[in-house]
């Protein structure tokens, strides 16, 4: 459906069910893959799993200065896809502790912002990308018990916002997909009694991906894309 021959796709998360998924995708539409993981032997794994010449980075995407000699020495980049991050469930907001919260907003917020940091600027430099985050849709509103979780996921939709009016005149386009649960086999394992049917496929997701990194969605800044299957 969609063609990236010869384009330079960045895939953060890559190791992971849905960052493995959306490469897999890329790859299958003729992107040149740079999978990014800090699961060196996984990621080597996946890699491996996809064959072709997918270049592989492992890297911790909290350590600032790692991510920008590593991503920043890429000489273009065409397509960032954000899909590192993570989960936790918590106690009511009064109970929550700096160390969860921290965790959450390093694993959703931080991480991007220093892969961004990264590679931006060859976008810039160039006068073209598309840039994709994952949110979630559960950040739109508070969750009991989720609260480091949605702030976090929260502070993706403001940071997608605020990146796309800042570069959408250099001709840049950073969008988010907000996904209800995603169907991974961590998930399954943690709601056993959950109708998988109604929860959103790996495969799924990468589709709308893909599209926000087209160019039949060069019109599209700053958007928060509902995709929440049938839950």
């Amino acid at each position: 459906m969609f063609d990236f021959t010869g384009k330079t796709i960045v895939v953060t998360g890559a190791a992971g069910a849905l960052g493995f998924a959306v490469a897999r995708q890329f790859a299958r539409a003729g992107g040149r893959l740079v999978m990014v993981d800090v699961a060196a032997e996984a990621l080597a794994v996946r890699a491996r799993e996809l064959g072709g010449d997918a270049r592989t980075i492992a890297v911790d995407l909290l350590d600032g200065a790692r991510v920008k000699a590593a991503l920043g020495a890429l000489d273009n980049v065409d397509v960032l896809c954000n899909i590192a991050g993570g989960f936790r469930m918590g106690p009511p907001v009064h109970e929550t502790g700096l160390d969860l919260w921290r965790t959450m907003m390093d694993m959703n917020a931080t991480s991007l912002l220093n892969v961004v940091g990264a590679t931006v600027p060859a976008m810039q430099k160039r006068g073209s990308g598309k840039i994709i985050n994952i949110g979630a849709l559960s950040a739109l509103s508070g969750k009991p018990n989720m609260a480091a979780y949605t702030a976090s996921k929260s502070a993706v939709i403001r940071l997608t916002e605020s990146l796309a009016l800042e570069l959408r005149d250099q001709g840049i386009n950073v969008n988010c997909v907000l996904p209800s649960i995603i169907d991974t086999p961590a998930n399954r394992a943690d709601m056993p009694k959950a109708d998988f049917a109604k929860w959103v496929t790996p495969d799924a997701l990468a589709d709308v991906i893909m599209f926000l990194a087209s160019d039949a969605a060069r019109a599209v800044h700053g958007a928060a894309i509902p995709v929440p299957g049938l839950s």
